[in-house]
């Protein structure tokens, strides 16, 4: 993740520029050629497939997108599809925590997209998205770790200065800490109009929170021996974090239930004062069109659990041809278009972070001038400098959905933490030895 954040050398971007010649074999003829894809769906994902018109245009061949859903539900219905045998169709949305779960379906991108173009991309990326050997996926402009959005006029407010101090004995400032954090939504809640705080309360998404946040608290999710660890002291403070904010009414009542695009369409009308969010929303959230808070917008790291480390979950995006596609170099040569150089800067312009080296460089660049921007790249740089994947488990998705439930009771208060936790660290480590890890 370094090499990520470092400055780009003028011979790594040389070297790119010498593949320009390499990669005009792209994007290829394939006359008459329909290549079926089942495409992650949402916000801030959508504007790159503007772009398939064009390739379409370039090599003769149609694209017919299947589906287009959030992460959880493709996930269920590529299951399904495995299960009911009909995995027909060629190109699919992919992510580096759902990817481990089934590599054999997916074809090695090495033997189809020139070496040239799979060494433009960011070193670490690419090995998050190689199993085995295999290159299953090709990473797109969304490299994922959240920041601490926030609004700024709360901050600047002296009446909010000046009663925040009185109440909690330190300064208002944008928080630092997660304890900061939960006095901050508690001292900005004015419910139901206006809420200190949110977060995703299901699926993956409150796991992986939980997940950070444990790690936050100087606890561990799966032990140096592969076991489930996250039942401990560490992980009830983390557990506990949710379920205080939830029982003091400082989070939406329906919490519970959202997910990323709840999350986003949520901090955008105003009514959330701190937001713990990913890169791709940056620009949606200043922009007058979609959002209340246009202007008023702050952008730091996440903050720290008790332990000093912040949170800093972390992944990326990508598209990947299955192996029973029956055009192959199609499906390879799209994968290439959706996340090639114009769209890597397509995707970066809103705000995710590129995953091609040279686009970091064209990114940071295109920043110059723009102080909100500017704010962006160097909240999520720093941010990355603390970034860390899912446990490298291909039980985690599945885990995750074991977890999650549980992770719920806790916060509808139905069970106190260290019953959800205990509970739920039994079903992982059953799942676990199911798949004979332990």
């Amino acid at each position: 993740m370094n090499n990520l954040l470092a400055s780009v050398s003028a011979g790594v971007i040389a070297i790119f520029s010498a593949q320009a010649v390499f990669a005009a074999d792209l994007p290829g003829k394939f006359e008459g050629v329909t290549i079926d894809a089942k495409l992650i769906g949402g916000q801030q994902y959508e504007p790159l497939y503007e772009r398939i018109g064009e390739w379409e245009k370039l090599t003769g061949a149609k694209v017919n997108i299947l589906s287009k859903k959030n992460h959880f539900e493709l996930d269920k219905e590529i299951k399904s599809d495995i299960a009911s045998g009909s995995l027909n169709w060629c190109v699919g949305s992919n992510h580096s925590s759902f990817a481990p779960q089934y590599p054999g379906i997916y074809t090695d991108l090495n033997k189809l997209i020139p070496a040239e173009e799979i060494a433009a991309f960011v070193p670490s990326n690419i090995k998050s998205s190689t199993l085995d050997g295999k290159l299953v996926m090709l990473p797109r402009a969304q490299f994922d770790v959240s920041a601490l959005y926030y609004q700024k006029s709360l901050y600047e407010d002296e009446g909010n200065k000046k009663a925040f101090k009185e109440k909690y004995g330190y300064d208002l400032t944008p928080p630092d800490t997660w304890q900061q954090v939960a006095d901050q939504a508690l001292f900005f809640t004015k419910a139901p109009d206006f809420y200190g705080t949110q977060f995703a309360g299901k699926e993956e998404a409150i796991n992986g929170r939980f997940y950070e946040m444990v790690i936050a608290e100087g606890g561990e999710y799966i032990d140096a021996e592969g076991k489930p660890a996250f039942n401990s002291e560490a992980g009830i403070k983390a557990l506990d974090w949710f379920v205080n904010l939830y029982k003091a009414k400082a989070v939406p009542a329906g919490t519970t239930n959202y997910l990323w695009d709840d999350l986003g369409q949520g901090f955008a009308s105003g009514s959330i004062a701190i937001n713990l969010d990913w890169p791709g929303w940056a620009s949606f959230f200043n922009d007058p069109k979609s959002s209340k808070v246009a202007g008023n917008v702050g952008v730091k790291v996440a903050p720290a659990g008790s332990s000093g480390k912040r949170t800093g979950w972390s992944g990326h995006h990508g598209f990947s041809v299955t192996e029973s596609c029956a055009n192959k170099e199609a499906a390879a040569s799209l994968v290439w278009w959706l996340t090639n150089e114009d769209s890597q800067k397509l995707e970066a312009k809103a705000g995710p972070l590129p995953t091609r080296t040279a686009v970091w460089a064209w990114d940071i660049e295109q920043a110059k001038g723009d102080p909100y921007k500017t704010e962006v790249l160097n909240a999520f740089q720093e941010e990355a400098k603390n970034a860390f994947p899912v446990p490298p488990l291909a039980e985690w998705i599945e885990i995750s959905n074991a977890v999650y439930p549980e992770l719920q009771a806790a916060i509808l208060g139905d069970k106190t933490s260290k019953e959800a936790l205990d509970t739920a660290a039994k079903k992982a480590t059953e799942i676990l030895q199911d798949a004979g890890k332990l």
